[in-house]
């Protein structure tokens, strides 16, 4: 399986509400955004399904991801995919979709680092996400313990 995962892209500081999973992504974050994705278009990605972190901007960086990638599916939110989530429970909802063939997962900082780098097999952190980062990881068979390839990073920089 072809696991892609893409830190949301940059967010305003503040939300209007005051509330963390209400911030909504800025101009430069969406264009950031926008080129990485395009990026993961031009190497292949075509996802057979999308799923996010139910904050809203990972919901609007899964929607911007999806059209980008002429994704005709629903986006699935999860709160198995907010910041304060475990690589253990990022991994779970992975293996519930095991019957997919290249899954994106649009998720927060600390957890994307932290779920990309136990995937490698590394209890440290190894990638370092910036906002609208993504990287790609396969793994042949979705056991109880990961073990996974890194075969590319994609930035903006």
């Amino acid at each position: 399986m072809e696991i892609y995962l893409l830190r949301h892209g940059a967010a305003e500081r503040q939300a209007a509400s005051g509330k963390d999973s209400d911030r909504q992504l800025t101009v430069d974050g969406r264009l950031i955004l926008r080129r990485v994705v395009k990026q993961a278009y031009v190497t292949g990605l075509r996802p057979s399904l999308i799923l996010s972190s139910p904050y809203v901007r990972a919901v609007q960086t899964a929607q911007v991801a999806a059209r980008l990638l002429q994704y005709p599916g629903e986006i699935l939110q999860t709160d198995q995919l907010t910041p304060d989530s475990s690589p253990a429970d990022v991994w779970s909802e992975l293996r519930a979709h095991r019957g997919q063939g290249s899954i994106l997962v649009v998720t927060h900082e600390p957890l994307v680092s932290a779920a990309t780098s136990w995937m490698l097999g590394s209890i440290r952190v190894m990638i370092d996400f910036e906002p609208g980062m993504m990287v790609r990881v396969d793994c042949e068979n979705l056991s109880a313990e990961p073990r996974g390839v890194l075969r590319r990073i994609f930035t903006d920089k």
